[in-house]
């Protein structure tokens, strides 16, 4: 079977599939891959099925050395990646055995992703590789000196394309498409506005449980708080000092704050590539998406 070494592994490289939907009731969240559209297309670019395990590298750093030839492909973040030199970006590249695949620091985004031919080879848990990082399930976070086996999750021979054609994630203000949550009515009559008219920042603490907003103070026209009600990647709760959260991936699939507004699925993926500082504005959905 082949196998990789991790030469370095960056702040935090993770492996993911499409995650663990339809656990709520046992408490146990979906997680996967943040943004599942740069997972599926780097899956498609090798051959793979498109939930087959890939990695996901939070900035960059990540080094690996390959024992046998092994087709990749990069998508997601944009920004340095080489192998026998530059490696482009959304394109089937075959690395030689014994050769090191490096992905920089990202410039767009924030997220890479990384598929190989066969897809990750991690042991599942509850019928997934994701790992969850706040629930602590799945394979732990990629170290220095481990090898990684690669599997045989192969759906089609690798496409006969040189390039696919996608921008990079914007560095400028990412519009977010939100409809009205079930606790709008323990919000100020001004809240519903100001969220959509203000201009928000993404904090530095931010991570795949919840991207944190820093803005202006949302009020509440109750006091006190909820019982704890079912939750959902994309939920816009706001703590007691009006702070809005949106909900990542591996957030709690239970919570206390009312939520004022929740993302629509069409808008997910834009979370996952959120660089800190980078502005946010909210505009409410119309249609289906």
């Amino acid at each position: 079977m082949n196998a990789f070494e991790v030469v370095a592994a960056g702040p935090m490289t993770l492996v993911q599939d499409g995650g663990r939907p339809g656990l709520a009731h046992l408490g146990v969240g979906a997680s996967g891959a943040f943004d599942r559209g740069a997972a599926r297309l780097a899956n498609r670019l090798v051959g793979n099925r498109s939930g087959a395990a890939v990695l996901e590298v939070l900035v960059g750093g990540l080094e690996i050395r390959f024992d046998s030839d092994a087709w990749v492909a990069v998508t997601g973040a944009w920004g340095p990646i080489t192998a026998m030199g530059a490696v482009e970006p959304h394109t089937p590249t075959l690395v030689p055995a014994g050769r090191t695949l490096r992905i920089g620091t990202a410039e767009h985004g924030i997220r890479w992703y990384l598929a190989v031919r066969g897809g990750i080879a991690a042991n599942p848990v509850l019928d997934s590789r994701s790992r969850d990082t706040l629930a602590a399930l799945g394979p732990a976070p990629l170290a220095e000196g481990d090898r990684v086996l690669v599997g045989g999750d192969i759906e089609g021979p690798v496409p006969g394309i040189d390039l696919v054609p996608v921008d990079p994630p914007a560095d400028g203000p990412v519009r977010i498409s939100v409809r009205p949550g079930p606790r709008a009515d323990w919000f100020s009559s001004d809240a519903w506005s100001l969220m959509l008219e203000s201009a928000w920042t993404t904090s530095p603490r931010s991570d795949r449980t919840g991207i944190r907003l820093e803005g202006p103070t949302l009020e509440r026209a109750r006091t006190g708080e909820l019982p704890s009600e079912g939750m959902i990647p994309g939920a816009i709760q706001v703590s007691p000092d009006g702070v809005p959260t949106i909900l990542g991936v591996d957030a709690p699939v239970t919570g206390g704050y009312p939520v004022l507004a929740v993302v629509t699925d069409g808008s997910l993926d834009a979370l996952a590539q959120l660089r800190p500082g980078q502005p946010v504005r909210f505009t409410l959905a119309t249609g289906r998406s």
